[in-house]
């Protein structure tokens, strides 16, 4: 492994493929079946198992663990795996565990995510672009968090949920419905606050578009309707029409 730094203690297996300017920090052990790509830096104390293939600059702390076999009574040790894209930050005593084939065999996390001290990724979840997972966070199996979505510390994720794209969600809340983009949502159990606004202008939106998602959202919380079957109603959909948002809502 040519470019790649590795701590006499570390612990690396002859068939992990690890990239150049890569660094195996102190008492760290990488598996046979991961796969790194370049300038990943393993602090030191890292455990990576089981099958993994990661791409480039992910940094991770001391004491995570990837890789591990699913928290899955189905789980009869098939050749399952972890994904996960580049620059991603994964803090102290982070967990995820590998996928089953229950679903597609894989647990992703994408690109540019920050996953903070003691959260947990189950199997078969997939994290997108951007989302920040705060401390103490658990996401169980089959989960989808969309992207630039902020996850509260404390806060526990059930499984098959869908968290929408640039949704907040505070912290110590218990999720067990799925949550539309760009909503903000919290309590045990979790109900709708509302629309994100603050996400949608740092992710660029105007300030016309914003005031337009948040008179959807309040008109439709107003309605004798249920949301889908005010959603449904062309009419009253009429003057939403144009806006992208508000459309990814319904």
């Amino acid at each position: 492994m040519k470019n790649v730094e590795i701590h006499p203690s570390a612990i690396v297996h002859p068939e992990a493929q690890i990239g150049p300017r890569s660094v195996i920090g102190p008492f760290c052990v990488v598996g046979a079946g991961v796969k790194l790509g370049s300038e990943n830096h393993l602090v030191g104390h890292v455990i990576l198992d089981g099958i993994i293939e990661a791409q480039d600059h992910n940094t991770f702390f001391s004491f995570s663990s990837i890789g591990a076999p699913p928290q899955d009574l189905t789980y009869k040790g098939e050749p399952t795996k972890v994904i996960i894209g580049s620059h991603n930050t994964f803090r102290e005593y982070v967990s995820i565990h590998r996928g089953t084939t229950k679903q597609d065999c894989f647990t992703e996390i994408k690109n540019h995510c920050l996953l903070m001290a003691h959260s947990h990724i189950g199997h078969d979840a997939v994290v997108e672009d951007h989302v920040v997972i705060v401390n103490s966070v658990n996401i169980a199996g089959h989960v989808r968090v969309g992207e630039r979505a902020i996850i509260g510390g404390g806060t526990n994720i059930s499984q098959h949920v869908t968290v929408g794209r640039g949704v907040y969600i505070g912290g110590a809340s218990g999720v067990d419905r799925d949550i539309p983009p760009f909503c903000t949502a919290y309590g045990n159990r979790i109900r709708m606050k509302g629309i994100n606004i603050i996400g949608l202008r740092r992710q660029g939106h105007s300030k016309s578009q914003v005031s337009e998602v948040v008179d959807f959202y309040r008109t439709m919380e107003a309605s004798a309707l249920s949301p889908r079957a005010f959603v449904d109603h062309e009419e009253l959909m009429e003057d939403f029409s144009n806006n992208q948002i508000v459309l990814e809502l319904s």
